[in-house]
């Protein structure tokens, strides 16, 4: 049997033995099995990826089952397997499997431990299904799948209101991406008459210039095209406009914020970019798109990080700007630096996202950082594991002796090639990387100062306190209230502890492979040598723009945040129109809530009102309703019980019967 295959399936299979088994096997059974599948296919993901590091692995597609013949529309189920499909397997399954390991001290208590663990594999064969597709079709299937199991996952504490409108949220902004990429798809199809991916790419560079009528305007083929597709990936991946579901989705299980936000879903959009980039290299006008939105992201986000209280939520914008690098990366050509972010932002977003899941561990739930404080005495594993997340994203390294964070060689990567690409959207877009690298080492070092220094401030929070049934008053003059925090369990350190590695490592171990050898990508993206051999040849203000905004950001929340703690404040008086705006994430939830939500749910109510109660109901079952119950009030006045009233009745009728018979 090929490993894809086992790579692929096996988390299937195990998603069905924990969900339809649940309490008849059990919480260890089912944990058991979802857990060891994964860290399987996890270490036959590192086999097949470290076979194209070394070039003994070629690309190949393996078919797994003929699937539809209709006309002359025609695909099978096969899986794909290249440079590209291997990256992402190494970092689902290998994300994955950590996430899969940590939920068993995270979830100990939860009664639903079967079904989230079920949840959990079912969302990584999604994953799977997307990254494996050798056809739109199938990549449909598991862009939709991935939606679906996401949707489960953020309203998996379903008796909590929040949950279930978060993972509502999720699933309908997510479905106006969707409506996006599948008119791509449809538009597609309809100029190559194939799904396959393949056959598209190898015929997309003959189809650069023609024109197609869309909306009744003539309009390049191919920037429609990929616009629409494009859309789809907004979506997913939460880019400007279409991101306001993934803040919200912090209402699921903190494993699955990980899970989501470091390796599977919100990378499906720049994955699918990356995988149809031969095809978006015939649409100018569309590669200029997504590098000004994903620019925008980049900035957007990073603005709304400085101001967030809940230490998740800082975490989460922190992805949607990461994904903004990403994007327009892709946008000016630089499809490997793209690839290469997401890779090692996989590793540290993770970390970042299970270290805050261990602090919240320690604090009883409490995710308001303004209830912190102090924390690194009391879990120190904590704390050093979220200091090397925290230097791998804000890009600690040095150019000149060439050693680095993760973060220092993609992300730095990323704003080298945007200078290099040398347009007026490339240079722009460098620009609002550099600020948002400023943004991101402020709001990353606010985070760890606000959580692991200064005096503990959990006696003012209500969730400890409940915890440990004291007030302040009957704690008296203990400062921590009678709590004191504890040490995560082995099975949270150890992915912490593997995790730290990759933040630490990734980017120094694969930056050659990744950035400059053609020779590994293997045509599985379009590779750009010229822009990359012009990346190298920057100034070097343009190398060292993003270490000097990552000093300047950690001497800003340092001064903010540690020797004089009273600016926020201040700068709160201030600035207090600037701030809420920020706070309130620049009003886009409320914008939407006044454009869409409200009035949409206006319409719903007349409908219901003048359509179902005023029609449907009035002249359907009500109306039926009314007229037996007046037919029945005549039938009940005739019928008295007494013989002549019988015999009057039945004499009117046959004398009716006689009278129509001789007319």
């Amino acid at each position: 049997m090929h490993p894809i295959l086992i790579i692929t399936f096996a988390p299937l299979l195990a998603a069905l033995i924990a969900g339809l088994g649940n309490r008849m096997i059990g919480n260890v059974a089912a944990k058991s099995v979802t857990t060891g599948a994964l860290l399987l296919s996890s270490g036959l993901s590192w086999t097949i990826f470290l076979g194209f590091l070394g070039g003994t692995q070629t690309a190949e597609v393996v078919e797994v089952l003929k699937w539809v013949q209709s006309g002359t529309l025609s695909f099978d189920w096969s899986l794909r397997v290249d440079t590209l499909t291997a990256i992402m397997l190494v970092v689902i399954n290998s994300v994955s499997a950590l996430v899969h390991l940590y939920s068993w001290g995270y979830m100990e208590e939860d009664p639903d431990q079967p079904r989230f663990f079920a949840y959990l594999s079912l969302f990584t064969f999604a994953m799977l299904m997307l990254v494996t597709a050798d056809n739109l079709v199938q990549m449909f299937f598991g862009w939709e799948g991935v939606g679906l199991a996401s949707y489960l996952l953020i309203g998996f504490w379903f008796k909590k209101p929040s949950a279930g409108a978060a993972a509502i949220k999720a699933f309908v902004v997510n479905r106006v991406g969707d409506l996006g990429f599948m008119l791509g798809i449809f538009g597609t199809y309809m100029v190559f008459q194939t799904t396959s991916i393949t056959e598209i790419l190898a015929a997309a560079p003959g189809m650069s210039g023609s024109t197609i009528t869309f909306v009744g305007m003539r309009l390049y083929t191919m920037d429609i095209l990929c616009i629409l597709l494009f859309i789809g990936a907004m979506g997913k991946s939460a880019q400007l406009g279409l991101h306001t579901w993934l803040p919200d989705a912090m209402e699921g299980p903190t494993p699955v914020s990980a899970l989501i936000h470091a390796a599977t879903m919100v990378t499906a959009g720049v994955f699918m970019l990356c995988r149809l980039s031969p095809m978006f290299e015939t649409a100018p006008t569309a590669l200029t798109i997504v590098t000004i939105v994903g620019a925008a992201t980049c900035f957007f986000a990073a603005t709304i990080g400085t101001t967030q209280w809940d230490i998740k939520r800082v975490i989460a914008y922190s992805t949607c700007s990461q994904l903004g690098y990403m994007f327009f990366a892709a946008g000016v050509g630089a499809y490997g630096a793209a690839m290469f972010h997401l890779f090692t932002h996989a590793f540290f977003k993770a970390l970042l996202f299970l270290g805050a899941g261990s602090v919240i561990h320690a604090m009883h739930h409490e995710q308001d950082m303004r209830y912190y404080g102090g924390l690194r005495k009391h879990i120190p594993l904590t704390f050093y594991a979220m200091l090397a997340g925290t230097l791998a994203i804000t890009g600690l390294g040095v150019y000149h002796l060439g050693v680095g964070f993760a973060g220092f060689w993609s992300k730095d990567a990323i704003l080298e090639v945007a200078f290099a690409r040398g347009t007026q959207v490339s240079t722009t877009a460098f620009w609002l990387g550099v600020g948002a690298a400023l943004l991101t080492s402020f709001y990353s070092w606010r985070l760890l100062f606000l959580t692991f220094w200064g005096k503990p401030r959990w006696i003012e929070s209500e969730h400890i306190q409940h915890a440990v049934h004291k007030t302040p008053e009957q704690a008296g003059e203990d400062t921590t209230g009678g709590y004191h925090p504890h040490e995560s369990p082995a099975s949270m350190l150890i992915p912490l502890g593997v995790l730290t590695i990759g933040a630490i490592a990734a980017g120094q171990v694969f930056a050659p492979q990744f950035l400059d050898n053609a020779a590994f990508w293997d045509r599985s993206i379009f590779y750009n040598e010229p822009l990359i051999h012009a990346m190298h040849a920057v100034p070097y203000w343009v190398k060292y723009s993003a270490f000097i905004v990552m000093l300047l950001g950690f001497t800003g929340a340092y001064v903010a945040y540690i020797a004089k703690p009273d600016i926020p404040a201040k700068f709160v008086a201030t600035f207090g129109a600037l701030h809420n705006f920020v706070y309130r994430k620049w009003y886009f939830d409320e914008l939407y809530d006044a454009v869409f939500v409200k009035p949409a749910f206006w319409l719903g109510r007349k409908f219901w009102q003048l359509g179902d109660i005023g029609t449907i109901d009035r002249f359907g079952p009500n109306g039926i309703a009314w007229v037996v119950d007046r037919s029945a009030t005549a039938a009940k006045s005739i019928q008295s019980g007494y013989v002549y009233t019988y015999a009057l009745i039945m004499l009117l009728g046959l004398v009716a019967a006689v009278t129509y018979v001789l007319l």
